[in-house]
Parts: C-alpha cells; structure tokens; sequence
C-alpha cells in the first residue's frame, strides 16, 4: 500500500467514524431520528402500554383456560414488540404490557375485544338474512344474542385452530394473497356443515368480530377437511391483519378492557445512565488495554472497536430493535467477540514475527491462519442465535438480535477495518518490528498431566451447588431465589398526594417495603400519582402491613391502595420453548462442528464443558441466592456463547497443529502445546469482557448488579473450561474411542 492511498484508507475510516458517531449522537433531522436516544427500548428501560382486561361473565374462569388465553395474547401482542409480557392479575384480568409505544388508544382499537369472533351464516333457518351489504360494508341485521338463539352463528373464534397469512395459486395459475385457516375436530365437523349449505345456496359466511364485520367471503365448495382459504387479498398486509384478527378472535375466553395506562421505565432513567458509563468507562480501559499489549495492532482495533460500536448503535435502531437488559448482554458479548478476533489475528501476527518474517508477510500470514478460527468461533454462535432467533420466544429474541447483529458486524470490523488500518499504517512509516511485538518462546505447560485434578475442582463445585440447591428446596421451597418473573407476585397500586420520581420513589418509599416485603420493582403511571409495586407473594397480614405503612409514612388515602395477585411473566410455554430453542441450537453447533473438524469428539467435548459452565454458574445463583430473573435467560445465553467460542479457538490450534504432526509427535505434547499457544487469546479476551461487565456491575442499579455478577463468575468459569477441561475432555475421548487408523 503506497502513503497516498494509506492516507486516504485512514481519512475514510476516520470520516466514517465520525460520521456514524454524529448520527448515533445528533440523529439525521431536528427531531433527532436515528440517534441512540431514538432506539425503542424495553418497559425495563423506558416503560410503554400496560392494558388490563377482565374475562366477561365470568369472575373464575378455570386455569387451563386463563393459561391458553394469555399464551395466544403472548403470540399476538410480540407484533408490537418481542418484548412485550402478558400475565394474570387475580383470578379473572390479563395485563398486557407493551415496551416502545405509548398510545394506548392505538393498540385497544387494534387488539378490540378478544374472544369475539363468530362465523355467522348469511341467512337464517327460514330464509331471513342475517346482514346485507350497505355504504359502509356488510353489517348486521341482527343481535349477536339474536343470531346464537335462531343458530345463525356456525362457528366462534375457538372453533379455528390456526390462521395464517399467505399466497396460494387462483383458478389461473396467478399466486394472489389470502388467509388459511385449519380448523379444530370440532370445527371441521360444524364448517363441513355451514360450507354444504352456503354452497348450494350460492351464500357467503361473514366473520365478525368487536362489532364489527371483518370479512364476508363467499362460498366455492363444500370444505370437509377443516382447510379453508379466503381470497384473494389485496396485499399480504391486509391478509396478516384478517389472520391476526382471526387468532385473536379464537380466545377461549371473552375479554374487555378493565383500563390501560402509560407506565414508566421499571429500573428508570439512572439505570440507562449508569450503563452507559459503565459501557464508556469500560470500553475506553479496553482500549487503554489493548494499546498497552498490542501496540500498533492495539490502535488499530482500538479505532475499529469504536467504529464497531458506533455500528452497532446505527443499526439496532435502523433495524428498529427494542433494546432490554437482555440485549444489552448480547451487546457486550459481541464486544468481548469483537476484541477476541483481533486477538486471535494479532497473537498469529506475533508468531509470525518470532520466525523471522517482515511485517508485512506477518500481517498477511497472521490474517489467513486466523480466518478459520474466528470463523468457527463466530459462526458456531450465528447458529445459536438464528435458531433462537427463530424458535424462543419474545424476551428471548432481543438477545438474539443485538447477538446476531454485533457477530457479523465485529468479523466485519476485525477481517476488513482493522486490517486496513494496519496496512495503511505500516505504508505510513510504522513498520519497526517492535511496534507489532514479536512473540516469545513459551515453556509448554503440561494441562493434559492435570487433567484429574482439574476435573475433580469442577465436579466438585457442580456437586456442591446441586447439594446447596437441595437445602434450599427443602429449607424455603425454592432451588433458587426466583424473582416475580418467575414465581409471580403480589401488585400494589398506591395514589400518592404528590407525583414522584423513579429516584425519589427509590430513595424514600423503597427502603421500607423492603424492610416488609423484601425486593421490589417499581412503574410509575404517567400524568398521575398512581405508582405499581410488584413484590413476592404477600399474605393478608403482609398485605395489611404494607398499606398501614403507606398510610402511617406517607399520609396515602386507604381507598387508592389496591393489592392483587400477579402470575409469572414467564410462562411455562415461554421456558419449555426457551429450552427447546437451546436444545436446538446445541445439536446445530455440534453439526456444524462435526462438520468443520470432522470429528464428532470436538463437539461432544464442547458441549460438555458448555453444560459445566451453565451448572456451575447455576451453582454459584443458588449459593449467592442471586435474584433469578428475565435476565437469567440471557445471562445463561451469553455464557453459553461465550463458551463454545473460546473453545472452538483452542480446537482450531489443536487441528492445525496435528495437520502437521510426524508419527513421531506425542499427542499429548502435540495437545498441550496448541492450549498453551491459544493461552494469551483465552486470558485477554476474557479480561477485555471481564472489564466490561465489572464496570458494569460498578456502576449499575441493584437489578443490574444481579445481571453482571453472575455474568462475571461465567466468563472465569468459561474460560477455565475452556482451557483446562476442553483438550482433556477431548483428549479422553479419542484415547476411549480412537479413530479407525489408530486402531
């Protein structure tokens, strides 16, 4: 590269920086559009809708029906956002509660009245229609209550099983829009029926929903089978709003809003303060780190690491992504991914140099052996996260997200950015060996020898946490220290005389129902003094100590305290999909593995130490009693992340190393030479992660610290697995189950 062209190569990626750095902090109009205080964020972080609806006509409704009924409305309310919960408030309400928008108006008029929905026949018994068409579509010419007594009403919402929006091919082989439905056992039976009539009679069947006729298609045939499509659509939007309609209309139970209300942000506005100076603290010790260790390599990440993250911050908002807790652990596990790239290149890089070669054949050299293990390492997470992009479930899916997208933008910024940048100053005059660090001779440390002992430090610590969680299920009846999302809880609604912030509220109110009631999270309820305590489950007598408190502390009028029972957030369906979805995405990495390394020991040693890292961080939340809420999931995600990629690095070494090994080679020296080469890669990438999520923790709110705490604990522990357990466990393996030419 000549100093002209280098100059420009730096003035690009200068101006580039600078340029996404301006968006990310001005935005792209007055308004401020584009900018990070544009991103959606989740109810955690800056509140939303919450909407309560009571079920009509009946105050007990049985269990399995509230459970499939808020399961459906989970399904239906993730169109607004993969954030949003839905859970059970006392014996007969559902709260719905819907991060990012804050017109409440919007989304009842959208959502109508759940339950609603009825397939009605277009005449009756003797002949009288039951609507006509006029100026404003198809209405009725009848009551609902009239339509069931005369048996108009050939099906209701619950007699459909599915509807989906899609195209199908008309009589003339062109595909138009429509909607598919499938109905039940029971629906088939009664839409065979209703279709015979409506057919020979050349009649068409409405379906209506919250008052209101949404779609009057005629009959074409006799449907027999429960499969039925209504077409064409004009658009594929129209046909997903008569699909969405449909599955919300086949409730098992009515409902109708109770009352909906702009709530606050659950930690509030210092907790979005104090990650983002965890996050800028951090990331400049990263680079005062990096730079220190690398030198010139060092800047040059140290640019790319910048723009990466000034990237990342366009696009979640470009993509329109509704940032949590949860995704903010995606970010720093891209992060920690980002650095470990440049690692890997620059440790090569070194090596390279410690044979004699320049700088520039050590640069190009460096690069091409580092492909494959950042490639693996990056690649073997990308699967995990479109698996769980695609299968787990909402709270799930925003950690998937800001995963996916930090991955393939830090391979980006590692293989492409840094280095250019790298050439580009070496053009300019930069190229004295030193400044790029030469690699020095290591004495080979013997990990395979210490394979017994390492291996009992590990069963040990899972052991003891399987005996502390026993203690505690027989002690308090709970494993782990299970938060509301979990367990669920009791809500109290209490009117202040005066509005308070999220601070205040923190500062003065939270103390003493801590004293009463233990943890307690908080949301305000905007234009009014009303303000939302969740807590743990209280009993009557708590429930009249927290009330006295309020009254006797805070002069709040007895009547505007109102207490319910609250269900968990996470559902059983949410967990059992969550744990399908990681069931899944494991087989797929061990796939890909295989695939890759052509050995299926590689991957079964992986996973191993995958499960290792997660049961002894389990271990370490049941004897810390750390608080086990939404944002467990996503730490057990980044940590399982975090772990097959440091693992993958150390497989590539040992692959690469014994491509080139003599019969005369030890496997064992062969083994513990490629861990001890991948040794500085293991250590400094978990540092530079490990100085994220400490600050992190330094600098966060009491929900965060119970985030970041275990986090930390998993990136020791993954990369002691890493190192210390996966060759061995490897090693093992293929000494039970040698390969055919060793036999």
């Amino acid at each position: 590269m000549k100093k002209s062209k280098a100059i420009i190569v730096l003035l690009i990626i200068v101006l580039c920086l600078v340029g996404v750095s301006y968006v990310d902090l001005v935005g792209v109009d007055a308004t401020g559009k584009g900018s990070a205080s544009d991103i959606n964020l989740g109810l955690d972080l800056a509140g939303g809708v919450s909407i309560t609806y009571q079920v009509v006509g009946d105050e007990n409704p049985g269990e399995t029906e509230m459970s499939d009924t808020i399961a459906k409305l989970q399904k239906r309310v993730e169109n607004y956002s993969t954030e949003a919960v839905v859970y059970q408030e006392g014996a007969n309400r559902i709260n719905i509660e819907i991060p990012g928008v804050s017109d409440a108006n919007a989304i009842l008029q959208e959502l109508g009245k759940p339950g609603a929905l009825y397939f009605i026949a277009e005449t009756d018994e003797d002949s009288n229609p039951n609507f006509t068409y006029g100026a404003n579509g198809f209405v009725l010419t009848k009551t609902i209550d009239e339509l069931k007594a005369d048996g108009s009403i050939v099906l209701e919402g619950t007699d459909v099983k599915t509807a989906n929006a899609g195209t199908v091919q008309d009589n003339l082989k062109n595909s138009t829009y429509a909607v598919e439905l499938v109905m039940t056992d029971e629906g088939t039976a009664k839409f065979a029926q209703a279709t015979e009539v409506a057919y020979h009679n050349g009649q068409r069947i409405a379906i209506y929903y919250d008052g209101a006729i949404v779609s009057a298609p005629t009959v074409n045939a006799v449907i027999t089978n429960g499969s039925a499509q209504i077409s064409p659509m004009s658009s594929f939007e129209e046909a997903e709003k008569l699909a969405s309609t449909i599955r919300i209309g086949g409730l098992k139970l009515e409902l109708e809003e109770l009352h909906s209300k702009v709530v606050g942000a659950q930690l509030g506005v210092e907790a979005i303060d104090t990650s983002l100076k965890a996050g800028a603290v951090g990331l400049a010790a990263v680079a005062v780190f990096m730079i220190a260790v690398y030198f010139i390599p060092g800047v040059a990440a140290t640019l790319a690491l910048l723009l990466y993250v000034a990237l990342v911050v366009l696009l979640i908002n470009g993509f329109d992504m509704t940032l949590t807790l949860s995704g903010i652990a995606g970010i720093i596990l891209s992060i920690g991914m980002a650095v470990d790239a440049n690692v890997i290149i620059f440790a090569r890089i070194r090596e390279e140099l410690a044979t004699g070669k320049t700088v520039k054949s050590a640069i190009k050299i460096g690069y091409d052996k580092a492909l494959s293990a950042i490639i693996d390492g990056n690649v073997t997470t990308l699967i995990a996260s479109a698996v769980l992009l695609l299968l787990a479930p909402g709270t799930v899916k925003g950690f998937a997200q800001t995963l996916a997208l930090g991955i393939v933008l830090s391979m980006f910024t590692a293989l492409v950015v840094t280095k250019y940048i790298m050439y580009a100053l070496y053009a300019l005059g930069l190229k004295n060996e030193k400044l790029y660090g030469v690699a020095k001779e290591r004495k080979t440390i013997k990990f395979i020898e210490k394979k017994t002992p390492f291996m009992i430090i590990s069963a040990v610590l899972i052991l003891a946490g399987f005996v502390t969680m026993g203690v505690f299920k027989v002690t308090t009846g709970d494993t782990l220290n299970y938060s509301l999302e979990f367990k669920g809880g009791t809500q109290t609604s209490v009117t202040f005389d005066e509005a308070m912030t999220l601070e205040e509220i923190n500062d003065k109110v939270v103390p003493y129902i801590e004293d009463i009631a233990g943890n307690v999270q908080i949301q305000t309820v905007q234009d009014s003094n009303e303000v939302i305590f969740k807590t743990a489950s209280l009993n009557a007598e708590t429930r009249q100590e927290l009330d006295n408190m309020f009254v006797d502390n805070f002069g709040v009028d007895r009547s505007l305290i109102q207490s319910e029972t609250i269900s968990s957030t996470i559902s059983d369906e949410m967990k059992s999909d969550t744990i399908v979805s990681v069931v899944v995405a494991v087989v797929c990495m061990l796939i890909y593995i295989r695939i890759r390394f052509k050995d299926l020991r590689f991957g079964i040693s992986s996973i191993i130490c995958l499960v290792h890292d997660v049961l002894v961080v389990l271990a370490f939340y049941a004897a810390a009693r750390v608080s086990v809420s939404n944002t467990f999931i996503a730490c057990m995600l980044t940590i399982v992340g975090y772990s097959i990629n440091a693992t993958i690095v150390i497989f590539d070494r040992i692959r690469e190393n014994m491509g080139v090994m003599t019969r005369k080679d030890d496997l064992v020296e062969v083994v513990n030479k490629s861990v001890t080469q991948t040794l500085s890669r293991s250590i400094f990438t978990s540092l530079t992660t490990f100085i994220m999520v400490a600050f992190l923790y330094g600098f966060g709110v009491t929900s965060i610290k119970d985030f970041a705490l275990p986090l930390m604990v998993g990136i020791v522990c993954g990369v002691y697995s890493s190192v210390c357990l996966a060759s061995a466990i490897w090693f093992t393996l293929r000494k039970a189950f040698p390969p055919k030419e060793e036999k």
